[in-house]
């Protein structure tokens, strides 16, 4: 029986059959072309949902809906979908944490949240704003005067492993390293690689955790470590599983929207001359490209009975959330695909609900810093003539090299 055929015998007649189709932004697939132009807009030219045999990590039917309001209503709704399981991390390992608190649920959920919540405070993203701002110059610096660089490497990728390397502790030197695992859980499809770099990474970080138990200075190892949750110590899983988070969250969301946001910028050159002329304006158009080039899609368990869009979701079954589909949803927001200051809409680039990125303040002052350092010290940049981008679909959207020229 083709895999067409079983789902349709799953989904009972709650769609046409024509909505049974594959999931066009499933992990370990790339494209040449740019995906927001492209793959999306053809999503939203489709039916409003579709059930995707195979949609996630190759090992399970979910539903995809294609709304924004519906992607929302998940999101939102912890009463009849679940978070936990959604990636596939601890079970490569044969381990028994979750990447916490993304993966959990209430009531649990809350305690967790609190003990990362005084990490993100305004006072203690502003006490690193001259630390980032160092370490984007740095980077710029080393490329500015050659006419061009690959953005991702050179920068996008670079800069956020520098504020993580900071905020844990950890030594300078070993930015590569970590942006190699970065890669190989994040855009990796071969599970075994992908269990490698789980590995490596809860070594790298279970030494670190256990230095800083017996003595701890002012970093976040040393904070989650030593916190409590509901007044009781983290076990250690709890709290690798918060440490895990903070790794994959504090690199994964800036790297590809860097990338993104500059692409843009290359493309949009009237834009890219408005913000030199006018830097007050880069905070907007940075929350205004979170929105347009929106990246991230995780999955929710349905726990109990309910409908969303007019379709029934039974018991155990899957549906993706993307946020790259949701937030071009021309439904929700007006030609979706312009960059236009001045929306002010609300949308889902940090996810909403108890989910949402509990270090988006963190994220965003990132953004902002490394577009105001990058148009102040790089003349008029474009794309380098002929470049070929290729861009790893997932969970994660990310191009696979930037190349501009100035």
């Amino acid at each position: 029986m083709t895999a067409t055929a079983q789902a349709a015998d799953l989904i009972d007649g709650r769609v046409p059959l024509e909505n049974i189709r594959p999931y066009a932004l499933q992990m370990g697939q790339t494209t040449w072309d740019d995906p927001f132009k492209t793959i999306i807009p053809k999503i939203h030219q489709g039916p409003s949902v579709l059930y995707s045999p195979g949609a996630w990590f190759e090992a399970g039917d979910a539903w995809v809906f294609t709304k924004e309001e519906d992607i929302r209503a998940v999101f939102m709704d912890t009463e009849h979908f679940s978070s936990k399981g959604i990636s596939p991390y601890s079970s490569l390992v044969g381990g028994n944490w979750g990447v916490t608190p993304v993966e959990s649920d209430p009531p649990a959920h809350r305690g967790f949240r609190n003990v990362l919540t005084p990490l993100f405070t305004p006072q203690r993203v502003a006490e690193l704003d001259t630390k980032m701002r160092g370490y984007v110059r740095g980077f710029i610096a080393e490329f500015s005067h050659k006419g061009e660089a690959e953005i991702m490497a050179d920068l996008a990728a670079r800069f956020p492993i520098a504020v993580f390397l900071e905020l844990f502790g950890l030594p300078m030197d070993e930015v590569d390293q970590f942006m190699a695992w970065e890669f190989d859980l994040l855009h990796n499809a071969n599970m075994t690689t992908m269990g490698d770099a789980v590995r490596a990474v809860k070594q790298r970080l279970g030494v670190e955790m256990e230095a800083r138990r017996r003595n701890p200075g002012n970093d976040f190892i040393s904070h989650i470590v030593h916190a409590k949750n509901n007044g009781q110590p983290l076990s250690d899983d709890d709290a690798f599983g918060l440490c895990f988070n903070l790794y994959l969250g504090g690199l994964d969301t800036v790297t590809t929207n860097i990338g993104w946001q500059l692409r843009h910028l290359a493309n949009d050159l009237p834009l890219q001359r408005q913000l030199r002329a006018n830097p007050s304006l880069i905070p907007e158009a940075v929350e205004e490209m979170l929105r347009a080039y929106a990246t991230v899609a995780m999955f929710r368990t349905c726990t109990s009975p309910v409908e969303v869009g007019g379709i029934p979701i039974k018991v155990g079954e899957k549906v993706i959330v993307s946020t790259s589909i949701g937030n071009n949803d021309p439904a929700a927001f007006d030609n979706p695909m312009e960059v236009r200051l001045g929306r002010q809409q609300r949308h889902l680039g940090f996810g909403t609900g108890i989910h949402s990125c509990v270090g988006a303040r963190l994220a965003r002052r990132e953004l902002v810093i490394t577009l105001e350092e990058f148009l102040a010290a790089i003349p008029e940049f474009r794309i380098a003539p002929g470049a070929k981008i290729l861009t790893h679909l997932g969970g994660v959207m990310q191009q696979d090299c930037l190349p501009l020229q100035w």
